[in-house]
């Protein structure tokens, strides 16, 4: 009888502590927070944000716990091969140099890119001739890094730790133009220091565009196949399409215009 419910204890604790292991297993997230309205963090410290409300739908559809911390742009990918965290979601855009560094999850939206100038400026078409002389701001790793240099080359581009910080120059002139993602600069647009400037020509995405992407440290198919099929049940029971019109009015799944057919 005491052997009995020895053992009977014994599978008892083991249940229990299968369980709490079960219930304990974290996805820790990397963002960057600095990324209205994809990614940002609070007055009294919350992280916010499209990458956010993904996140965690995707760590429900996954049943674990969510985990984030914020990290610079400049470092987010060295922070993540260091293992600081699990899984970036930080609306990253792949790309090839960074598929040598990560590993990428399909995409869960494409990202345009859009020129903003200031009003007084009256920019009203994109080309060589008309930017002649625009001093152009974005962020540094942005993919709008890569364009400017292959498109406008004889421009001085000034590269910006944060896109707050770029938003700054904007406001008080030192910068003519930002060229970014249509998201973040139209969130902007709609706060107190976004009057002085408008969109310009149209919306566009680089050739070599596959969307953006939540990345993983490489050799870690397995982290990747969970989170992709994490994505593709919130995208089919309708979750993914009700954390999206929260933010935005209109379709990001759909691959906007080629740059080079736009700005050859």
């Amino acid at each position: 009888m005491k052997t009995t419910s020895i053992a009977t204890a014994a599978l008892m604790a083991f249940g229990l502590l299968a369980t709490q292991a079960h219930a304990a297993e974290k996805l820790r997230i990397g963002t960057e927070g600095d990324y209205k309205p994809f990614n940002y963090v609070t007055g009294s410290g919350e992280i916010k944000g499209f990458d956010y409300d993904i996140g965690q739908a995707v760590c429900a559809e996954m049943k674990v716990e969510c985990e984030w911390s914020t990290h610079e742009w400049s470092g987010i990918i060295p922070a993540l091969q260091s293992g600081k965290f699990d899984v970036m979601i930080a609306s990253m855009a792949i790309n090839e140099e960074r598929q040598k560094q990560v590993d990428f999850t399909n995409p869960y939206y494409f990202n345009a890119m859009h020129f903003l100038a200031r009003k007084d400026l009256e920019i009203k078409e994109i080309s060589k001739e008309a930017l002649k002389g625009k001093v152009i701001g974005t962020q540094t790793g942005s993919v709008a890094v890569e364009t400017l240099r292959e498109y406008f080359p004889d421009n001085e581009v000034k590269l910006y730790p944060s896109l707050s910080e770029v938003f700054l120059d904007m406001d008080s002139g030192r910068l003519d133009m930002v060229l970014e993602s249509q998201m973040a600069l139209s969130d902007w647009l709609t706060q107190d220091g976004g009057d002085c400037c408008e969109f310009t020509g149209k919306p566009f995405i680089l050739d070599a565009a596959k969307g953006n992407a939540m990345a993983v440290r490489k050799e870690n198919g397995d982290l990747v196949q969970r989170l992709n099929t994490a994505l593709d049940a919130i995208m089919k029971n309708g979750t993914y399409d009700k954390i999206r019109q929260q933010y935005f009015d209109f379709d990001i799944m759909v691959r906007p215009v080629n740059a080079s057919a736009y700005l050859k």
